[in-house]
């Protein structure tokens, strides 16, 4: 009965984040990172009538054979599928049809949880469930990147997703001591595959700070000329930085003199006190550098975070992504979902305003390329 409930828990919230939406939303593909909220919905859909409707549901009838085409996102196991700069271009099916298409795997899914099912099936439902929360976050970074460059910049909702201020601190920076800390998952409960492997890491004494980094704060970097001082930025991305003729974070304005950003609630002037977001990797480590400090290892992040507060931004690390210790691939479709990915990203901890409710966990990796900032990342500094 929880798996149950817990499943029309996650479905129902879907479509609540869809909800402000107009029809014409749910089509548009800006740039190749964004997908179209419509292929969010389908592609949820066909997780669960893929990998459980269709092989363990005695007598289930796929809804429609050219949705695998459509829907199928990464997984090469699984078959062809339409490219991912190709989204955009789905008129078809309708925005009517993937909502049908909804309803009747929801349908099924219900009466597929009423029968007996192993604990191996029911991790899988587990895993689905997961999967569509992260598409949820996606949902949200997606769809404020359709509003946010619509010329009208219009607003997704009056009332905010959430909003966070942050009070200067008598304790800036918290010291954790020299020693060997435990890394990665532990204990009862859902993780991904690359939160295994638990092990031991020896770590230098460090200083980890307790708040992110401000949108005054980033202020003062940009207005000390940090988008045009090649000395503290990598040398890619200095060549980020030229190439896209980049001045502030993404969604920033300048309007008569002042800047304003793009929020949910439409262009806005930026709030000072609020955690700096939608910075990318590059940007994160060459604030740190302007500041003469740097960004904390995924292993420092973890070992302090239950000593600071944390989740209002994903924030950047200086770790690549990469297995720990005895990572295996699961065989078949899933062992598709993390490990190969393990290239030219680096990893982001916490959590933001739009991860879903206790979807993330001090040992959640999160991984970006260096360059992407449409998701809600921010900065917590190190030294």
């Amino acid at each position: 009965m929880q798996l149950k409930n817990d499943f029309n828990t996650v479905r129902k919230r879907s479509m609540h984040i869809c909800a402000p939406l107009k029809t014409e939303d749910y089509v548009v593909q800006p740039v190749v990172d964004v997908s179209p909220p419509k292929w969010h919905l389908g592609h949820t859909t066909w997780f669960f009538e893929t990998f459980l409707l269709k092989p363990h549901f005695a007598g289930y009838k796929e809804f429609d054979p050219n949705y695998n085409f459509v829907f199928n996102s990464y997984y090469e196991t699984v078959g062809a599928r339409v490219i991912r700069t190709d989204r955009g271009n789905l008129s078809r099916p309708a925005v009517e049809d993937v909502m049908r298409y909804r309803e009747y795997v929801d349908k099924a899914m219900q009466a597929f949880l009423d029968t007996e099912i192993s604990a191996e099936l029911a991790s899988l439902v587990v895993l689905g469930l997961n999967h569509e929360e992260q598409h949820q976050e996606l949902l949200y970074t997606d769809i404020k990147y359709i509003l946010g460059h619509n010329p009208l910049m219009p607003a997704y909702s009056e009332t905010p997703v959430h909003a966070y201020t942050i009070e200067e601190t008598d304790t800036p920076f918290l010291t954790m001591q020299g020693g060997l800390y435990d890394i990665g998952f532990k204990g009862t409960g859902f993780c991904f595959d690359n939160e295994l492997g638990r092990h031991t890491v020896y770590l230098q004494e460090y200083q980890i700070a307790t708040e992110p980094v401000t949108n005054g704060e980033y202020l003062e970097f940009m207005n000390a000329g940090g988008y045009t001082d090649f000395r503290h930025w990598h040398a890619e991305g200095w060549d980020w930085v030229k190439t896209n003729e980049v001045k502030a974070p993404l969604y920033w304005h300048h309007v008569d003199g002042k800047w304003q950003h793009y929020t949910w609630q439409g262009l806005q002037p930026v709030n000072e006190q609020e955690p700096v977001c939608h910075i990318s990797y590059y940007e994160a480590t060459a604030y740190a550098a302007w500041k003469g400090l740097r960004l904390p290892t995924e292993f420092e992040w973890e070992a302090a975070s239950a000593q600071f507060s944390w989740g209002q931004r994903w924030e950047w690390t200086e770790s690549a992504y990469l297995p720990y210790p005895g990572f295996v691939k699961a065989p078949g479709a899933i062992g598709e979902y993390n490990g190969k990915f393990m290239v030219s990203q680096m990893v982001l901890r916490g959590g933001s305003e739009v991860t879903p409710p206790n979807h993330s966990r001090p040992t959640y990796r999160n991984f970006f390329h260096p360059s992407l900032r449409w998701q809600f990342t921010g900065i917590r500094l190190a030294k």
